[in-house]
């Protein structure tokens, strides 16, 4: 565990669209250091189930089932698949969206440059690594990778570098990666040069996109009527996946200015309401005393009574998009 403190993102914000009252059941989807979770047993006589699929936040979920005794259970799964474990129907669900603080303040978990360590990235500390993928994607492969999931313009270039560097040795580090692609694409401004690469290996090697929105899908399936769907995410890739979750489910259709009538909506019925439409940012304050909440936006979707709709496991896919497997590194 990171010896830094930990400060909940948009912590007032989450209990207020929580809006959790005594006896409700809470879901922390993303439970990482417990700052929701703890929150959230403390604002009212719940009880909250953390899921989180990392066996490093064992110790401190043990903390909290002491201390909130019959409150509080530890769920070791991808919350991908809550609906699929015993789990009783929430009142709420929550989800902290991304890497948590604790993961990349371990260098020997590998997710930051910071520092030197392996190249690992796994959150579950099993399945194919970023050095697998590093070593074994091609050169189109990578490039698509950095392209979709990093955002990364000059994806091209460091993914042809970055086969050329492997041909002469192994690239092991999170240094040597920085180092190859400092060289490659030059520095310009605060940001590392690496940022967008390891977010993309990061994204990969977890299937965060797609576990993003499988448990979405689940969450979908676990909400009572009324409950409410909470999601706070941190760059866009997510918050698309997020944003048009839940205006898909809310029945949302496109047109309704002068330009483009609207259309009549067909489909199955909502299964979300949307308590607003925008998202909510972190105030000022937030941004200045924690540094990660800059990114964070917060979205809402209060479940309907009607049923689950179907999930597209390929919906969460940019469209034209053509990404190598973690199946191909098995």
């Amino acid at each position: 565990m990171s010896d830094r403190p930990h400060i909940p993102v948009m912590l007032d914000s989450v209990l207020r669209a929580s809006d959790v009252q005594n006896g409700d059941i809470v879901i922390d989807a993303t439970f990482g250091f417990g700052g929701y979770s703890e929150a959230l047993l403390r604002v009212a006589d719940t009880h909250v189930f953390g899921l989180d699929r990392d066996p490093t936040v064992r110790p401190r979920a043990a903390q909290l089932s002491e201390q909130y005794a019959g409150r509080f259970l530890l769920v070791e799964t991808p919350f991908s698949k809550m609906d699929r474990v015993d789990l009783p129907q929430a009142d709420v669900i929550v989800f902290d969206v991304g890497v948590s603080s604790m993961q990349i303040d371990q260098p020997n978990r590998g997710f930051s440059f910071q520092k030197d360590g392996p190249l690992d990235m796994r959150m579950s500390r099993s399945g194919p690594t970023a050095r697998d993928a590093i070593m074994r994607l091609d050169e189109d492969e990578l490039a698509a990778l950095f392209r979709v999931y990093g955002e990364e313009r000059h994806a091209r270039r460091a993914a042809r570098r970055l086969v050329e560097a492997r041909a002469d040795a192994p690239i092991d580090t999170t240094l040597q990666l920085a180092e190859i692609i400092e060289a490659v694409i030059g520095r310009s401004g605060k940001i590392h040069p690496a940022t967008r690469i390891f977010q993309a290996l990061r994204i990969f090697v977890n299937d965060e996109l797609g576990e993003l929105y499988r448990g979405l899908c689940a969450a979908e399936n676990l909400l009572s009527p009324g409950g409410r769907l909470v999601v706070v995410t941190f760059h866009s890739l997510e918050d698309r996946i997020a944003k048009q979750f839940l205006r898909d489910r809310a029945g949302e259709v496109a047109g309704g200015s002068r330009y483009a009538p609207a259309v009549e909506k067909t489909g199955p019925p909502a299964t979300f309401i949307l308590s607003r439409r925008s998202t909510i940012k972190p105030s000022r304050a937030e941004e200045l005393a924690n540094p990660r909440a800059r990114s964070a936006k917060l979205r809402v979707g209060i479940r309907t009574d009607a049923p689950v709709q179907a999930c597209d496991p390929s919906a969460w896919i940019p469209k034209g998009a053509s990404l190598p497997s973690l199946e191909q590194l098995a």
